[in-house]
């Protein structure tokens, strides 16, 4: 294909800064056979501020009709909807719904020369934690209930279609993975199946899945479990497949392990739309000081470029990703330039000039 339209949505808070940034990096590796049409739109809680609306018929309506979303960061906790939530949440859950992106890839890598809270990392840390995107406890988004001032509840809710999805998509991308590098691929279902039916058939379910993978090995794990294998043997995983909140909670664990939600880039991903956004928020208290770490966001710009280059069959986009993130590989291994979140003092700025710069050098 060849050339993209890509919505760019900054957000709020340190968004326009990071975005900023990535846009930098996206343009340093457009070349021949590979142009990006860049559009960018307002949205999130300073437009609703203003306007009463987070994310208007229009800016949704292009979302849908792009090749792919690149969010930065949305929310800001002092603007708030009339029930007392925030903006955040809702703008999120209707977009991710409207797209249809089922599948959230988080990747947890720990790249050389970033400090990481663990005192051996001598054998790497390098996995994925894929959450289904729209089910699970998140289901009772926007439900739920609340009986006087002495009981709540929500509701959490498994399907079938909606676990053999994401399932069957954490086994082809071990595949992909072990194809690029080198490594058994391993598909670990995380879940609570022996206290509960939903969890029990989710497992079920994976198990089923994973019969039509002979070359992958398959194993289960349970979530309180899971939180300590993470923390003492990283490096024994590979992709691990889980309901939406533990992948919430488990993804975030993951991030503090590689340095922070800084280097926490992910795609939330459908069958025929791409969603690419950092892991973490919009950090009010440092918003317009420029002293963000862009990296989360330029390192989703790379799977971004990568999912369109696997969906349109289209390997010069999937040279563009790669280009990216051995860029911000080498950045990090000088150690030169880095953000004050890792050890640092570059500026947001910096950190995009850098990697737009070794982009432009590789291509």
């Amino acid at each position: 294909m060849g050339q993209y339209r890509i919505v760019l949505l900054p957000g709020d808070g340190i968004g326009p800064e990071i975005m900023r940034a990535t846009a930098e990096v996206l343009r340093a590796v457009e070349r021949d056979g590979l142009r990006l049409e860049l559009v960018e739109h307002e949205a999130g809680s300073e437009l609703y501020r203003r306007t009463g609306t987070a994310l208007p018929d229009e800016v949704l309506a292009d979302c849908l009709d792009a090749n792919a979303v690149l969010l930065a960061a949305i929310g800001l906790p002092d603007v708030r909807l009339e029930d007392g939530t925030e903006v955040q949440p809702t703008m999120m859950m209707g977009l991710r719904r409207s797209m249809d992106v089922f599948a959230a890839v988080r990747p947890i890598r720990l790249y050389p020369g970033v400090p990481s809270p663990l005192a051996d990392t001598s054998r790497g840390i390098d996995f994925i934690v894929l959450r289904e995107n729209l089910e699970g406890l998140f289901t009772s988004f926007g439900g739920g209930y609340v009986l006087g001032d002495d009981v709540a509840g929500d509701s959490l809710v498994i399907t079938r279609r909606g676990t053999e999805r994401v399932v069957e998509c954490a086994f082809e991308l071990a595949r992909r993975r072990s194809e690029r590098n080198g490594r058994a691929p391993k598909v670990t279902c995380v879940d609570k199946a022996n206290i509960f039916r939903s969890f029990a058939f989710f497992r079920k379910v994976f198990f089923e899945v994973a019969s039509n993978f002979d070359d992958v090995e398959a194993e289960a794990v349970y979530v309180d479990a899971m939180s300590l294998y993470l923390v003492q043997q990283p490096h024994a995983y590979d992709v691990l497949v889980m309901e939406n909140q533990f992948g919430d909670i488990l993804s975030d664990l993951g991030a503090a392990l590689v340095g922070g939600l800084g280097m926490a880039p992910s795609a939330e991903i459908g069958l025929d739309r791409g969603l690419f956004q950092p892991a973490h928020g919009t950090a009010p208290d440092i918003a317009g000081k420029g002293i963000a770490n862009p990296l989360a966001l330029i390192l989703s710009a790379a799977m971004m470029l990568d999912w369109l280059g696997e969906r349109h069959d289209d390997p010069v986009a999937n040279v563009a990703g790669r280009d990216i993130e051995q860029a911000v590989e080498r950045l990090l291994a000088e150690g030169r330039i880095r953000t004050r979140d890792i050890g640092g003092d570059a500026r947001t700025d910096d950190i995009g000039d850098a990697v737009a710069r070794l982009c432009a050098k590789g291509s």
